[in-house]
């Protein structure tokens, strides 16, 4: 007799003896005492305790042991099986009926009642896996709670969820017994049964002896992703109708979860890889389209310089001219190319070292004199002090200057300003009086290989000008944005890191 059925039983005994004693006392009281005519309907309350405690069977019991009591007890002939009258027979018949049937009904309430219970406790628990499910970061986080979850809900010793197709290789320990009940679907709306797929033997003995391992595949879309492992006590038995369709609810939730997220991974991979063609693309027709102009020019000036006069300086001089901007440009172009794969590769380090504004943007102004002839630039910078790094600085303002020839006609009047904010930070700015750009545009003028729609220049660009500027001034801990300029153009904020020990300095006072 299992240990289920030991308990069941004793359960019964525990509650009908009493019930039974009690309804005993009362009869005897009424009948013999109060001369309560046939009072045999008393041992009905034991028979609906029982019913409540052990369900039909333990009712008839009852019903039985209450019929062959008041025989015994209360009819004449007493302490005897036997009976004479009809109208007794009648009584004890009917009590035995009403008895039987009452019982039924409370065993069935109470079955009805249980049911209910357990598909709210599996209602439950399902919720709660569907929850871990559905607000999990990753899947491997939220398998520990889900097996606790399991753990409880089931009466399991031990619950392991496991992953992948070589699950199996990767057992616990105690799944290595020699004996596991695997979980076998069934077509349609048959119950699953378990099966024992691995008889016992000692080769394999290493688990628990008074415990058997239980597994349950986890599928979806015909592909097994792994495994609930669960250690159950000989003693319990199998799983219950309820356990097993809790474990096999949970089996199907953790599948589609899995192939959920794999089929998000590879739609994110598809993803990935679609826009770094396309980024690939736009990167091969800008910078081609970009490398080809300067080299038609360059080819052209060689050309000029081998066929031309040594003694025509002016055109020897502006074939050299002009094979020394485009050979510029280009190395602007590969050096700009090769800090925004440093930017997205998160590589750029900074320096830090105190720098005037005016110093600064004098020395590119200089520098790329030739390339803003035809500009009116209005230098207004101050000797705002910045903690900035120079080669980066450099490149902030070559970029900025370049934008400005590459997008702005000549003539165009571009003022550049400082201003010092008391949050620690100095705000470089570039205002022209040029077309500017849409409204829309500004937001996106930082992005890489982006292009304002519809705008006419000489040379477009590659799109990449702006977007390593903005790289670099964050990598020297700053911000760059851009908006509508007071002059009718566009304006660009460059904000810099103050040099706090710079401005304490007192300006020098001349003898």
């Amino acid at each position: 007799m299992s240990l289920v059925r030991v308990r069941s039983v004793g359960k019964l005994l525990l509650v009908a003896v009493p019930s039974l004693a009690g309804a005993t006392v009362v009869v005897w009281l009424l009948q013999d005492l109060l001369g309560v005519p046939n009072p045999s309907a008393v041992y009905l309350v034991a028979v609906v305790a029982a019913a409540i405690v052990s369900g039909t069977l333990g009712a008839v019991a009852t019903a039985v042991a209450s019929f062959v009591l008041y025989n015994f007890l209360f009819t004449e002939p007493r302490y005897t099986l036997s009976m004479h009258e009809p109208g007794v027979w009648l009584s004890v018949v009917l009590l035995l009926f009403v008895g039987i049937v009452v019982g039924q009904l409370a065993a069935l309430q109470r079955s009805r009642a249980h049911l209910a219970r357990a598909r709210e406790r599996e209602a439950r628990a399902l919720f709660a896996v569907s929850r871990d499910l559905a607000t999990r970061e990753s899947i491997d986080a939220v398998l520990p709670h889900i097996a606790h979850q399991l753990e409880s809900e089931t009466g399991m010793r031990a619950i392991l969820i496991s992953l992948g197709p070589a699950d199996v290789q990767h057992a616990p320990d105690w799944a290595q017994a020699g004996v596991v009940n695997q979980l076998r679907r069934m077509p349609a709306d048959t119950p699953a049964q378990w099966v024992r797929v691995h008889p016992p033997t000692t080769g394999r003995s290493r688990g628990a002896t008074d415990a058997e391992a239980y597994r349950v595949e986890i599928e979806a879309a015909g592909l097994r992703l792994g495994s609930i492992w669960a250690l159950r006590a000989r003693s319990a038995g199998l799983p219950t109708a309820d356990e097993t369709r809790l474990l096999s609810a949970a089996a199907d939730q953790l599948g589609q979860a899995v192939a959920h997220d794999r089929l998000a991974a590879e739609a994110q991979a598809a993803e990935v890889a679609r826009e770094s063609d396309a980024l690939k693309s736009a990167l091969l027709q800008t910078v081609s389209h970009d490398l080809r102009t300067p080299l038609a020019t360059i080819r052209a000036a060689a050309g000029t310089l081998r066929a031309g006069s040594r003694g025509e300086d002016a055109t020897h001089d502006e074939s050299v001219a002009a094979i020394e901007r485009e050979v510029e440009y280009l190395n602007r172009l590969v050096s700009n190319l090769l800090d925004l794969s440093r930017i997205e590769a998160g590589a750029l380090r900074a320096g830090s070292e105190p720098f005037e504004l005016d110093d600064a943007v004098n020395a590119a102004i200089e520098r790329l004199g030739p390339r803003l002839d035809g500009w009116q630039v209005d230098n207004r910078a101050g000797r705002e002090v910045v903690r900035a790094d120079p080669v980066f600085l450099d490149a902030v303002l070559t970029n900025v200057f370049e934008n400005l020839v590459r997008h702005t006609p000549p003539g165009t009047r571009v003022v550049i300003s400082t201003a010092s904010a008391a949050d620690g930070v100095v705000r470089l700015s570039f205002a022209d009086d040029g077309p500017g750009v849409p409204d829309a545009a500004l937001g996106r003028l930082f992005d890489k290989f982006y292009r304002v729609p519809g705008q006419r220049a000489a040379r477009h660009g590659t799109g990449i000008g702006l977007s390593v500027v903005g790289g670099l001034v964050e990598a020297m801990g700053g911000h760059v944005t851009a908006r509508r300029s007071a002059l009718g153009g566009l304006a660009l904020d460059i904000d810099l890191p103050l040099d706090e020990m710079a401005s304490e300095l007192e300006p020098a006072v001349p003898a």
